[in-house]
């Protein structure tokens, strides 16, 4: 891994990661938003929890799956700033589509056309982000672009729930899309493209062949650090997001919240929480990591086992009122949840400044489209909708307690991330420099 010392990042760096964080963040409102639209679109259009999970997770990964990979080569070779433009603008209008959808089927569309026009964003920004800061810099860059959708989380939960209760679901659509037009505009006019493997030990040089995109994609996954890294990832996300989109949901069944007070505490609450967490491992892993880069891999073994020891508790315990703020009432078990977000999180910045050190700069893009093919997957695609299925089977057992016990059993997958990324610590040692293939 490269030890290059650079100049310090200036202004225009920390302008560009606060740009790139503003858009994620936007694209994250929109998916997140969705958990406390559960509820009205399953009345609206009466289907299942099944069919809710579809809405909420498949209907978005699929395409994402599809077209990530060749998104990612095309960050690759464009310029990242004008394909951010471009994405940017049909994302939002793909957003307002979803706000004037007719029936469920339109609905589904709907959102696989967002997935179509999100699927450059994180692949370009995480390449753009190794391109503004050097790697011992990268691990709290990192977390500052990836603790933005946590604390938008705040504004999807928060005031989406307040926007859904008092106008109706269509214009959480309309709200949400929005930023996102003035974002392409910035991209387009005002934004320049930094020089591609600027940290790197080695220039790239464009006149080395380079190999197809499956052949690229197949070498990259042949690296075996990168394909353990980002397996863990992707089972990570398979229960942090279905937690993520039935939280909401949860506390409306289990605690009897009404859904705008639910709203607000997952998002004050768990969004905070987790924004918090996320900059703590990002600065920690910075500070750790120059004497020892294991830490990389032991920040996030510790807020695995740390968070999904508090979120079993969570899940599982009682409904009982700690105290009220004003009108709105804090369950006790909001304790648990604020803890668990703030420690699940851990894995975020450290896992990509690894994999931004695992790959050269001329694949770093198409490295981590593929990342996020696979943590889109598993963890937008099948999460939602393994939990929605499995609330719908445990029903007969469980009532309305059924959701309860289907995030507890989604929830203790994260033994699998935890083996993974002491696999990825094994093979650390003798994984190729980027640079000795780039």
């Amino acid at each position: 891994m490269s030890s290059i010392t650079s100049p310090a990042s200036g202004w225009r760096s920390h302008g560009l990661l606060l740009l790139l964080a503003m858009m994620y963040a936007d694209n994250f409102v929109g998916r997140q938003i969705i958990a406390v639209m559960i509820e009205p679109i399953k009345q609206e259009f009466a289907v299942s929890d099944t069919a809710m999970g579809l809405v909420s997770g498949l209907a978005f990964a699929a395409v994402f799956v599809l077209l990530g990979l060749p998104a990612g080569r095309l960050a690759d070779h464009l310029s990242r700033p004008r394909l951010l433009a471009v994405s940017s603008l049909l994302w939002a209008l793909a957003t307002l589509a979803c706000g004037l959808a007719g029936s469920f089927a339109v609905l589904v569309m709907a959102r696989m056309a967002v997935a179509v026009f999100e699927s450059p964003n994180t692949s370009s920004a995480m390449s753009i982000i190794a391109d503004l800061y050097p790697p011992q810099r990268r691990s709290f860059a990192i977390a500052c672009y990836t603790a933005a959708p946590t604390f938008s989380t705040i504004i999807a939960l928060c005031l989406g729930a307040w926007v859904v209760e008092h106008y109706g679901w269509r214009a959480g659509f309309f709200v949400v899309a929005l930023p996102a037009l003035l974002i392409s505009a910035v991209f387009a006019f005002a934004v320049r493209d930094p020089q591609r493997g600027r940290f790197d030990l080695l220039p790239v040089h464009n006149a080395i062949s380079r190999p197809g995109l499956l052949a690229s994609a197949r070498e990259l996954w042949a690296l075996p650090a990168y394909r353990c890294l980002v397996l863990a990832c992707g089972i990570t996300t398979f229960s942090a997001y279905a937690y993520a989109i039935w939280n909401a949901s949860f506390l409306v069944r289990s605690h009897n919240m009404p859904l705008q007070y639910a709203g607000i505490l997952v998002g004050l609450i768990g969004g905070t929480c987790a924004g918090l967490g996320a900059l703590f491992s990002g600065w920690i892993t910075d500070r750790l990591a120059v004497r020892h880069h294991e830490w990389h891999i032991g920040i996030p073994v510790l807020g695995h086992l740390l968070g999904s020891s508090t979120l079993i508790i969570y899940l599982l315990w009682p409904q009982d009122i700690l105290l009220f703020v004003g009108s709105v009432p804090i369950p006790s078990a909001m304790l648990w949840c604020a803890l668990s977000s703030f420690c699940s999180v851990w894995w975020i910045g450290p896992c990509f400044s690894l994999l931004t050190q695992l790959v050269p700069a001329s694949r770093r893009a198409t490295a981590v489209a593929l990342q996020t093919i696979v943590t889109t997957l598993c963890g937008v695609g099948i999460g939602p909708l393994a939990t929605g299925l499995l609330s719908d089977a445990l029903t007969p057992w469980f009532a309305e307690q059924s959701l309860r016990y289907a995030l507890v059993l989604v929830s203790a997958t994260i033994v699998v991330p935890i083996a993974l990324l002491w696999r990825t610590h094994q093979h650390l040692p003798g994984q190729a420099r980027a640079t000795d293939y780039a």
